[in-house]
């Protein structure tokens, strides 16, 4: 059994194999800011018909791509609607209000997609004592939920409310590859309808660094404007791009191995004692603990070579993706079933 750690930590702990180094290395190069690098913009017009938008952006992370689509679709005293464990709310450092002077309005829902006549009740009434609601952001896959995947129906409901109650809507599409390989359906077919979307490269598609944030024409157009007052703009970017190529073109493939290692993971540890692993969707594994035990645990699977993430004191998340090796799985099982023999 290999010795290497197994670190489920994250899907941004991927490095770039020894074709995309090699795509990297040969990539065709110019200066993005002044719209010259052609495999930046290779980049940008796939990404952009792999999303079914009009145009796409480039930009160096996940919570950038978010934050140019809030800073371009909202104004300063503005409000958006999200769930409550939203990456957009709880992990951006408070972009939302520090950057662009919108607040957020959070909703509850146990799977992370609020319920559409939650949305339809929460849009403020047209008083000018109150913030403007303006834009609805969807998270998919759920990061907090447990990588939960909306599928197509719930987001057409949605995108309805949206529409009637006059919001502008965004998809937070960081883990999108994900929802659409577990539904069997295009990345297109998750973002129809929608305002702006992103996808994170550097997540388990496996690229080093970059995302992608997609919309109209236009909308891309003021995207690239923020995203250079944000400090995104890049230089020879075709060095990321090229990563970023491969990621788009052939990550996809791969994810469907990690879905299906995210199940093994789940069921090995719902036979150990004091474990409940949540039924995965796709590659994030959230596993409760009993007695506020999930710091000892996450030690106790350090110990072992083992590396996973404890959220609070009762939860630990695990993420599958395509750097571990066949033997994490079960040496992730076998580490916490050892640690529960001596808790």
């Amino acid at each position: 059994m290999s010795s290497a750690p197994a670190d489920f930590r994250s899907d941004t702990l991927t490095r770039p194999d020894a074709a995309m180094r090699a795509a990297m290395a040969a990539a065709e190069v110019g200066d993005d800011v002044f719209g010259e690098d052609p495999t930046v913009r290779a980049l940008e017009v796939e990404g952009a018909q792999a999303l079914g938008q009009a145009a796409a952006l480039f930009v160096p992370s996940g919570t950038m791509a978010n934050q140019v689509a809030i800073h371009v679709h909202c104004r300063p005293g503005d409000e958006l609607i999200c769930e409550e464990r939203s990456h957009v709310f709880v992990y951006e450092g408070g972009s939302a209000a520090r950057l662009s002077g919108t607040q957020v309005r959070p909703l509850r829902a146990d799977d992370g997609f609020p319920a559409p006549e939650a949305v339809r009740a929460a849009v403020r009434a047209d008083d000018v004592h109150l913030p403007r609601s303006r834009l609805l952001v969807l998270e998919n896959t759920h990061n907090m939920a447990g990588g939960r995947v909306l599928a197509p129906e719930r987001f057409a409901a949605l995108l309805g409310v949206a529409r009637e109650r006059g919001l502008l809507v965004h998809i937070d599409g960081a883990r999108l590859a994900n929802a659409a390989v577990a539904l069997d359906v295009p990345m297109a077919r998750l973002a129809e309808g929608v305002d702006s979307v992103t996808l994170c490269l550097s997540k388990g598609l496996g690229a080093p660094v970059g995302s992608l944030v997609a919309g109209s024409s236009a909308f891309v157009a003021a995207a690239r404007r923020a995203r250079k007052a944000f400090g995104g703009g890049m230089r020879q970017a075709g060095i990321l791009a090229a990563a970023g190529l491969l990621a788009l073109r052939d990550g996809p493939a791969r994810l469907a191995t990690d879905h299906a290692r995210a199940r093994e993971l789940a069921a090995g540890l719902r036979e150990v004692r004091g474990l409940q692993p949540l039924a995965p969707e796709t590659n994030i594994v959230m596993v409760d603990v009993d007695g506020a035990r999930a710091p000892s645990l996450v030690r106790s699977l350090a110990a072992a070579g083992v590396a996973a993430l404890a959220l609070g004191d009762t939860r630990v998340r695990f993420v599958l993706h395509r750097d571990l090796d066949a033997s994490a799985v079960p040496r992730c099982i076998a580490a916490a079933t050892a640690w529960a023999r001596t808790a």
